[in-house]
């Protein structure tokens, strides 16, 4: 069992408070080389300026594209506050390079308790 610290920007804030309050059950990231290795019983330790908050990993998935993990994912279960698919993806598209990684690696689910 390992640990892997995610960092929030402190614009982000929200998305960190949605993981604390539990709204936020799945936690998504470009399947890039940096988190492939991360598994199943392993923590994550999220960080948003000077708050942490640990979360274990109880599932692990992985997809394509987003569309094809919305359709196994509830989107509200990744992102609580948006209201559609379509949002989702701007948010995503809204992270620097975020879209070409997602076309080359896939993404990453991880089901966090």
């Amino acid at each position: 069992m390992k640990n892997y610290t995610l960092r929030f920007k402190a614009v982000d804030k929200k998305n960190f408070d949605e993981v604390k309050n539990g709204l936020k059950i799945v936690e998504t990231r470009a399947a890039t080389v940096k988190y492939q290795p991360i598994e199943v019983g392993d923590t994550l330790v999220f960080v948003c300026g000077k708050y942490r908050l640990k979360k274990k990993i109880t599932k692990k998935a992985r997809f394509k594209s987003i569309n094809a993990m919305v359709k196994k994912i509830p989107f509200k279960k990744i992102m609580p506050s948006i209201k559609s698919v379509a949002e989702m993806k701007h948010a995503y598209s809204s992270y620097s390079g975020y879209d070409e990684k997602i076309k080359k690696f896939g993404i990453l689910a991880f089901w966090i308790k």
